[in-house]
């Protein structure tokens, strides 16, 4: 195909570099600027403390991180091929590239690279992302990819997950990924209380809280697997086809979720076990910590009065105390 004032006809402007995913970054600038806050007052405080702080702080910021990030991010369900196959409608020329599939929560991304990069004039380096959230409307914005000229592979693959498929993986990952998104937030808003409440003295609540988390994380995982479990129909690019497995996203989401089951087993643990070791950790004073126990009272009598007509004393006081 040809070129007009250095741009492909099908575009009404010049395409730019395929950008990265704008809310993933912001939640990892958050969070970092959130662990190296703490990290500066960090030597302001005294003792073992110290270290009982950091390893608190920074092992609860990487499960909130986690469970926001992988919200945004595309790496659960992935696929990758290098493929010679057709480039452009209309044409016979053929191009080598790596073709990539990234499936998310809120949508499909599509990345085309050449091998080389630079192949018929042109750079070939493509960045699509076709989303189906909630207010999306995949059949549009698979219209605005059509009328733009995108390449064969792109438009290939974002047909595969177009409403009207006869693959149906539109409706599967569509469902998936709604269901895993709001049982992860759910998953975060328990989180918040875990951390609310191992700083108060209620470490046994904050200890059920985290096994919640980690529950609704499993929940998030599983309500995933069990669609994308489903085959996808087969994808041929030229003479090769593109298989997909579970990305780096879905493995760190399971990774968390046996985190957060461990910390919440292991704080309920000791709460019963060496609560002294769990305040200790938590950095709580033994006058703030709340215990359940079995109150005996004592009684205590004045032996000098002399009760009337020999009749057993009464007690002049109760007490209870803590034993």
């Amino acid at each position: 195909m040809t070129l007009f004032n250095g741009e492909l006809p099908f575009y009404p402007r010049p395409r730019y570099a395929a950008g990265i995913n704008v809310p993933l970054l912001v939640v990892i600038v958050v969070f970092l600027a959130l662990a190296a806050s703490f990290l500066l007052i960090l030597p302001g405080i005294r003792g073992h403390s110290r270290w009982f702080w950091c390893v608190r702080i920074l092992l609860s910021l990487f499960i909130g991180a986690e469970i926001v990030a992988v919200n945004f991010s595309g790496e659960w369900y992935v696929g990758q091929v290098k493929a010679n196959t057709s480039y452009k409608a209309f044409t016979s020329a053929q191009v080598s590239a790596d073709i990539g599939l990234q499936v998310g929560l809120g949508g499909v991304n599509i990345t085309l690279t050449g091998t080389p990069m630079y192949q018929l004039n042109e750079t070939i380096d493509y960045n699509e992302k076709f989303s189906w959230s909630f207010g999306d409307k995949y059949t549009e914005e698979y219209e605005e990819a059509l009328q733009k000229g995108l390449p064969n592979p792109v438009l290939y693959l974002a047909e595969k997950f177009t409403p009207a498929s006869p693959c149906g993986l539109y409706q599967q990952y569509r469902l998936a990924g709604h269901y895993a998104s709001a049982t992860l937030w759910v998953a975060f808003c328990f989180w918040l209380l875990s951390n609310a409440l191992l700083s108060m003295p209620a470490p046994l609540y904050g200890g059920l809280s985290l096994l919640l988390t980690g529950a609704f994380v499993f929940f998030a995982i599983f309500s995933f697997a069990s669609i994308s479990s489903v085959p996808l129909c087969p994808i041929h690019l030229g003479s090769e086809i593109l298989t997909t497995h579970y990305g780096a996203a879905f493995w760190t989401t399971l990774a968390t979720g046996f985190l957060c089951l461990f910390l919440g087993g292991m704080v309920v643990c000791l709460h019963y076990t060496h609560p002294s070791a769990l305040r200790t950790f938590l950095d709580l004073s033994d006058g703030h910590v709340v215990e359940t126990r079995n109150l005996m009272p004592q009684i205590y009598s004045n032996p000098l009065h002399l009760p009337q007509k020999c009749k057993p004393a009464t007690p002049d006081i109760q007490l209870a105390v803590l034993s």
